[in-house]
């Protein structure tokens, strides 16, 4: 078995496979809480942690009890402030792995952006969401599936304020329109500009909660908007848009 002394320890390859494992599951952890509010929520319970062990120090009983009594149950504290999170990253682990998808259509994203860019100067709102690697079955299902093949035209026809399926999200999934009038998660809890409408809150929930890609026309501004990873970039023109979108999907 190949190992190595290093002074009186002895170190075989298996301990090298466990610390390298390991770190690269809390780098992987780092960069899915990265930017989000689970970051404060570490802290505070960082904080937590060295009041305990500050007012054991300071013999602090009481308090020493109370917090002791809480950090005993600290997995299911865990468990229930993170449960959004870890849904999402055992999502991400198993849909990365089991469900890739190909990329979009270049001339599927070209039709895509020039429809964005049209409803923009006319102020036609819209909510259009791309699949990716996480399936949106529950989201599709809620709407009008429709199974028809992309095009500018059904775009643009589908958010015209005189039809029955302006009012919700399209869902692109695997270059197609996959289903209209489609209601999405409104991000909650977070502390988000004023100025954002219940699109914006739309987009950035699903993307919150998937690793969906979702575009948004202001209906009030005319300006067009794009989410991921609960994050949303504002106020994009046609050349942004498509350095924007290109970089999101292939993240």
């Amino acid at each position: 078995m190949l190992s190595y002394t290093i002074g009186n320890l002895q170190v075989t390859w298996k301990d090298i496979l466990d610390v390298l494992l390991v770190g690269y599951i809390f780098f992987r952890i780092i960069l899915l809480i990265k930017g989000t509010r689970a970051v404060s929520v570490i802290y505070g319970l960082l904080l937590i942690v060295i009041a305990y062990f500050a007012a054991g120090e300071f013999g602090l009983y009481t308090l020493n009890w109370l917090l002791g009594n809480f950090l005993g149950s600290i997995f299911l504290v865990v468990i229930i402030l993170f449960r959004r999170d870890i849904r999402k990253a055992l999502a991400v682990m198993g849909a990365t792995t089991i469900f890739k998808k190909d990329t979009v259509q270049t001339a599927v994203l070209d039709d895509l952006i020039l429809a964005l860019v049209q409803m923009a100067k006319s102020k036609t709102g819209a909510l259009i969401v791309i699949e990716r690697n996480i399936p949106l079955g529950d989201v599709v299902s809620g709407g009008i599936e429709l199974h028809a093949a992309f095009s500018k035209d059904l775009l643009l026809t589908i958010f015209h304020q005189d039809t029955p399926l302006h009012d919700g999200a399209v869902i692109i999934r695997d270059n197609r329109i996959e289903a209209a009038a489609c209601i999405l998660p409104l991000a909650v809890g977070l502390k988000h500009e004023a100025a954002l409408g219940t699109r914006h809150r739309a987009a950035i929930g699903v993307t919150e909660e998937t690793d969906a890609v979702a575009l948004i026309v202001s209906e009030e501004r005319g300006s067009i908007s794009l989410a991921v990873g609960g994050r949303i970039t504002s106020s994009l023109n046609e050349v942004r848009l498509k350095k924007v979108l290109a970089a999101a999907l292939r993240k």
